[in-house]
């Protein structure tokens, strides 16, 4: 039985709404917990249209902020008083004061109020160039939320009090929504009943079998699947039963939490014309990733190289695979993940990135036109960390306070190859903060340094931590980890490794900086506090996984 792969994504349908401009919104979401505040939106020619449906007679506020918080935000307020619908751009300084702008780029389409609710529809460019306005990308945008029972006087809007709230959304790039008849079938992994514990991580395994099937089937949803590609089950090549892994992370350690979650999947006879694969890329995940405390930028990079590529392609798919759709990984000191695509020494186009990347939200990007990887090509998997709130060293590994850069590629046709990463070389990482000599044979995990006096007896782990890592030390360290040989690894689905792995050296003209999408300007006219995130993994039972779903718990 060879393994498989599969990533799936939970996402909210999409609900017609009465009354408004009769433009259509494609997009839709609840954004509050109880059901009084939903979003809708789709693009207008250039711009962004937006709908808000509110339980509230009064004002209603919407915008954009950096950290979901109300500091540095770009905010619309809203509503009809006395009969007359208003519109009014706002931003807060880093204070958090309101303040009108002077550019007005929000413009009203359509407002309605009555007994009970307030429904706004406005547009809005892209890129406004007005510096107190956020721009709209394909990357994560976190939208703030407010409303009030009165509408804005003369002194402007009065407080919000608990009426308000943050959700990240990708607003130019949403997970695809795919209505399947009611005679689809389909089963279920569902955990039953399972105690989350009182500790900050904890993963959980439970195996289950899959329905015994007489021919094949695809799997065409969770993930909603493109047209012409599905995931094969109900072959020989197929597993018999898939291990779901549920990552639980419990930040304040809250007692008495079940979870009945789980995954369902809708399967077809219709046979598509692909199946699909998965390939995990990027670093390797172990405590080799090192990134230093107390910076407010560090970039490491995970290598899926040429060698592999290569091999793997040329004996498989000669043709390429085609890339459709691609989920960025990192934790709780991640900021912005790109995976860069080279050909021949040529940079292609980005398959995927994201520059505010959000560890509570996290959902797999379809790109507008499927990419190709031909044997030769090589990937890069660049992360951006920020730890200037942390004393001691971050380390890659399985914890949410653990950091990974990871990026899982769904593509077809699928061939035998499940991971393409890469991990810098230990020693000279610690040769930078003066390790010497470490005692061979290494008997012991993390091993444990011979020289000099002042690491003498230490694990490699706590010399780290001892070593005084200022900004200067901090960016010299990050210069010298990315220029470093990588091991590389080059999995098979069942584990087994293809011929290239080991020390490999970088590519010399691989250009480092960490570079924006170009933003075009066009020209103007005129949250849940203390939750339980909760992910779902749904791994092979013969290989590692990929994550599948991100979600939190009131």
């Amino acid at each position: 039985m060879c393994g498989w792969q599969l990533l799936l994504l939970w996402g909210l349908l999409p609900r017609a709404a009465e009354g408004g401009s009769g433009q259509p919104f494609p997009h839709r979401t609840l954004l509050d917990s109880e059901g009084k505040y939903w979003l809708s939106w789709g693009p207008r020619g250039g711009r962004l249209a937006f709908r808000l449906e509110v339980h509230t007679a009064g004002y209603v506020g919407f915008g954009f902020s950096p950290t979901g918080a109300m500091a540095a935000a770009d905010i619309v307020v809203g509503g009809v008083a006395h009969g007359r619908p208003y519109l009014q751009d706002y931003f807060t300084n880093a204070n958090r004061e309101l303040k009108k702008d002077a550019q007005q780029d929000y413009h009203l389409e359509y407002a309605m109020e009555n007994s009970t609710h307030t429904i706004i529809e406005f547009t809005r460019e892209l890129h406004t160039c007005d510096g107190n306005d956020k721009s709209i990308t394909e990357s994560t945008m976190r939208v703030i939320w407010a409303y009030h029972h009165e509408d804005v006087g003369a002194a402007g809007p009065k407080y919000h009090n608990s009426n308000r709230g943050t959700k990240s959304l990708r607003l130019l790039n949403p997970e695809k929504t795919n209505v399947l008849s009611t005679a689809v079938p389909y089963f279920d992994l569902v955990n039953q009943d399972v105690p989350i514990p009182n500790k900050g991580t904890t993963y959980w395994c439970q195996m289950f079998k899959i329905p015994v099937l007489q021919e094949k089937h695809h799997v065409i949803k969770g993930f909603s699947y493109p047209p012409h590609v599905g995931l094969s089950l109900g072959t020989p090549l197929d597993p018999h039963y898939v291990l779901l892994e549920v990552h639980y992370d419990n930040p304040t350690y809250k007692e008495g939490l079940i979870d009945n979650s789980g995954l369902r999947l809708f399967h077809t006879t219709d046979i598509r014309k692909y199946d699909a694969g998965v390939i995990e890329a990027g670093l390797w995940v172990s405590l080799f990733h090192t990134i230093p405390p107390g910076l407010p930028e560090f970039r490491s990079e995970g290598h899926c190289t040429l060698e592999c590529l290569e091999e793997a392609l040329e004996a498989e798919k000669p043709s390429g695979i085609h890339v459709f759709a691609v989920l960025l990984h990192a934790h709780l000191a991640g900021r912005g993940i790109r995976l860069r695509h080279f050909r021949k020494g040529e940079e292609m186009r980005l398959l995927a990135y994201d520059d505010n990347f959000d560890f509570n939200f996290q959902e797999f990007q379809y790109l507008k036109e499927e990419q190709t990887i031909l044997p030769g090509d090589n990937l890069i998997t660049e992360c951006r960390y920020n730890t200037k709130d942390r004393a001691r060293m971050t380390w890659g590994g399985l914890s949410t306070r653990n950091e990974m850069c990871l990026s899982y590629l769904l593509y077809y046709p699928r061939i035998n190859l499940t991971r393409c990463a890469s991990i810098p070389d230990i020693m000279e990482q610690l040769q930078f903060i003066g390790v010497k000599e470490i005692y061979r044979p290494v008997t012991t995990w993390p091993f444990i340094i011979k020289s000099p006096k002042q690491y003498k007896n230490l694990s490699f782990m706590d010399a780290m931590n001892k070593f005084k890592w200022t900004k200067k030390e901090g960016l010299a360290f990050n210069k010298l980890v990315l220029s470093l040989p990588v091991n590389v690894r080059c999995s098979k689905t069942d584990n087994a490794e293809w011929s290239i792995q080991g020390m490999t050296a970088l590519p010399p003209d691989i250009e480092r900086p960490y570079k924006a999408e170009p933003v075009v300007c066009a020209a103007s006219s005129s949250s849940l506090h203390g939750s339980v995130s909760l992910k779902l993994l749904l791994w092979s039972s013969v290989l590692g996984g990929a994550l599948s779903i991100s979600r939190s718990w009131p």
